[in-house]
């Protein structure tokens, strides 16, 4: 028995008459126990594949023992593997079996080595054009593709981060390349797994952030007649994403990732990879491709014309003021410093909230539906608006009517919704240097950095007369953002969800540098603890982000939808604070029923104590109730190094 493996697979403490499945390397076998004598088959039956280790031993008639697919009843020898009979070969590979010193030895073929796949091919692609993380789930339909991942993790040049709900992957992936501009993968089965993806793959497109979606699909034999799980994946992704490709035999393989990885890097969009299950095992002596040669630097300069007109607005405009979303983050210092220059304020989309830190002299803080009466005030004052990075949809509360600069480097952005006065095609950083040295502040104007301070006093005293309101229903949400604006750590990478928690977010909460990430156009619930994740994963993958806390705030609505991957955040020991808003309603939604003259109807919720659940997770958790106890909590999970949960019992009606 010299030339087996012997890998052991548990104590012998398997009953008499009895089966059960158990692993050794990568095999699945059925293990038998009975008449004294224990044997080892292959798990499959070769019927369909039912598990025979979840099957049963059964005495025939001649007192000999036969082990039962639970699926279709055939039966099989367990020392032979053989079926009633024993004149018909079934193909049932069969183990040796030892048990030494109560424990129990398979002997296995010594492992051949591994054969070059498909899959294979295209993972070293990935890697070679950057793609470091993987969030997702493993199962039947993308098995092979898995094996591929696998061996790139164990090679240290991928990470791998298994959900509990495909949504979480989409929604991780999509923060992921909202805070980096670097795609993730998501990973998912065909048909309902690959569905899941909808929602986030959508947050995604419309903010903008590259992503792309590995998902499973059945053997190519079998499309589209109706075999499980088979739906038109091509088509189902027809309008999301911008890439959407099969992968098939003839494929140029290597060719087809560069492509998909290329188009999610280019047009910031999402991209699509469909792995039918016969050809992610498909062998391949392919080369890994590379980006070299394949991807610009992507500076768009805007022309000398457009950039001499902006320059007469800005150095005869009184009062002008700079306007920038998330789409201006990586120009924010050279804005800050054309802003310092002019003394002109800097008011920002919600989106946008952290590009200027609000204790910074020329910071007017968030613009519209969520924003401070600061910045409304200073729009209304404002007679030239420096648009960088922004749209003008009606949550952003840019004034459609004033002299507009618009930066932007997607054309169809320029003059989107209605004409602006100086439509200006280019990237902004390009735009800021090309401007920088030839404007100057309009002697005539006003001091608008003094005047920012007074405003800000102003609003700060009426932050403080709402605190004074907190009665017995629970916590001022006021109360929840200036706490969290006293401890959160300037560099904090923050995740926010949708409903009232994202109002009061906006208007209560003062940055000091923190990088904040959400659903923006989507406005998708249930976005915070699973970007949450994606930002974590990102602060693992990239240098620059390392050793960053982050922090995730939702409602209990928000939090209810991905509750479960709280048990990720344990598995994974991931350092994430979650800041919950508790009301027992979908609190936003009570408030539209009634300022739009409707009943409340079918907004409560019935909920469990999060902060037990999270115990319950293996993560931290704690519950407060009122307004002078949130600091306190808030600042204790900060501390710990993982996962914590601050459950804030809330009025919803003080938001």
């Amino acid at each position: 028995m010299s030339e087996f493996d012997w890998v052991s697979v548990g104590p012998a403490d398997l009953p008499e008459g009895r089966v059960k499945t158990v692993s050794a390397r990568t095999h699945f076998i059925c293990l038998s126990h009975f008449d004294g004598q224990w044997a080892a088959m292959d798990n499959h039956c070769p019927h369909q594949g039912g598990p025979l280790g979840e099957g049963s031993i059964e005495r025939g008639t001649d007192d000999k023992c036969w082990i039962r697919c639970p699926w279709h009843g055939w039966d099989f020898d367990p020392l032979t593997g053989r079926p009633p009979g024993g004149h018909e070969d079934s193909g049932q590979k069969t183990y040796p079996v030892e048990v030494r010193d109560g424990e129990v030895f398979i002997g296995l073929e010594p492992e051949p080595e591994h054969q070059r796949t498909v899959t294979d091919a295209m993972a070293e692609t990935m890697v070679n054009w950057g793609i470091k993380r993987v969030f997702g789930m493993v199962g039947h339909s993308n098995l092979g593709l898995a094996d591929a991942i696998r061996r790139r993790v164990a090679d240290g040049e991928m990470n791998y981060v298994g959900i509990r709900h495909e949504g979480a992957a989409a929604f991780a992936a999509s923060a992921y390349g909202k805070l980096t501009g670097k795609p993730a993968a998501c990973l998912t089965i065909a048909g309902p797994g690959a569905t899941n993806l909808m929602t986030g793959m959508w947050d995604a497109k419309v903010d903008r952030a590259p992503v792309l979606a590995l998902t499973g699909q059945v053997q190519t034999q079998v499309f589209g007649p109706g075999a499980f799980q088979d739906i038109d994946l091509k088509a189902a992704f027809g309008a999301v994403a911008r890439f959407s490709q099969p992968v098939l035999s003839t494929s140029n393989h290597t060719e087809l990732v560069s492509l998909a990885v290329k188009t999610a890097l280019v047009e910031r969009d999402v991209s699509h990879l469909i792995f039918p299950d016969d050809i992610q095992t498909q062998a391949s002596d392919a080369k890994a491709a590379s980006p070299k040669g394949r991807i610009s630097a992507p500076v768009v300069r805007p022309s000398d014309e457009d950039v001499d007109a902006a320059i007469q607005m800005i150095n005869a405009a009184k009062r002008p003021l700079f306007v920038i979303g998330h789409g201006a983050w990586d120009a924010k210092d050279a804005i800050i410093a054309l802003a310092e220059r002019l003394g002109a304020p800097v008011l920002t989309t919600f989106k946008g909230k952290g590009l200027i830190p609000d204790n910074h002299p020329n910071a007017g803080g968030v613009l519209g539906r969520s924003g401070t009466p600061i910045a409304s005030w200073f729009m209304n004052e404002s007679d030239l608006q420096i648009v960088l990075g922004a749209s003008f949809s009606n949550h952003t509360g840019i004034n459609p009517g004033k002299p507009t600069i618009q930066v932007d480097f997607e054309r169809m952005q320029l003059g989107k919704f209605h004409p602006v006065t100086l439509p200006i095609w280019g990237e902004i950083g390009a735009f800021c240097d090309l401007i920088a040295a030839q404007i100057s502040r309009n002697a005539q104007g006003p001091d608008q950095i003094t005047e920012l301070a007074q405003r800000w006093t102003i609003w700060r005293t009426e932050k403080a007369r709402r605190l004074a309101e907190e009665g017995t229903k629970g916590a001022h949400s006021a109360a929840v953002f200036e706490a969290l604006s006293r401890v959160a750590p300037a560099d904090a990478l923050m995740a926010v969800d949708v409903g009232n928690n994202t109002y009061s977010f906006g208007r209560y909460f003062e940055t000091k540098g923190q990088h904040v990430m959400m659903s923006g156009y989507l406005g998708s619930i249930g976005f915070g603890l699973p970007a949450g994740i994606g930002a974590w994963a990102a602060s693992q993958d990239f240098e620059h982000l390392r050793g960053r806390k982050i922090i995730s705030i939702s409602g209990d609505g928000g939090f209810g939808q991905y509750a479960m991957e709280m048990t990720t955040a344990v598995k994974y020991g991931m350092d994430i604070t979650h800041i919950l808003l508790h009301n027992d309603e979908l609190g936003k939604i009570s408030k539209e029923q009634r300022s739009g003259e409707w009943p409340v109807w079918e907004t409560n919720l019935v909920n469990p104590s999060f902060a037990a659940f999270a115990r319950l997770c293996g993560a931290h958790g704690a519950t407060v109730s009122k307004g002078s106890e949130v600091e306190a909590a808030i600042a204790e999970a900060l501390a710990i190094e993982g996962p914590a949960l601050v459950e804030i019992m809330t009025d919803a009606e003080l938001i």
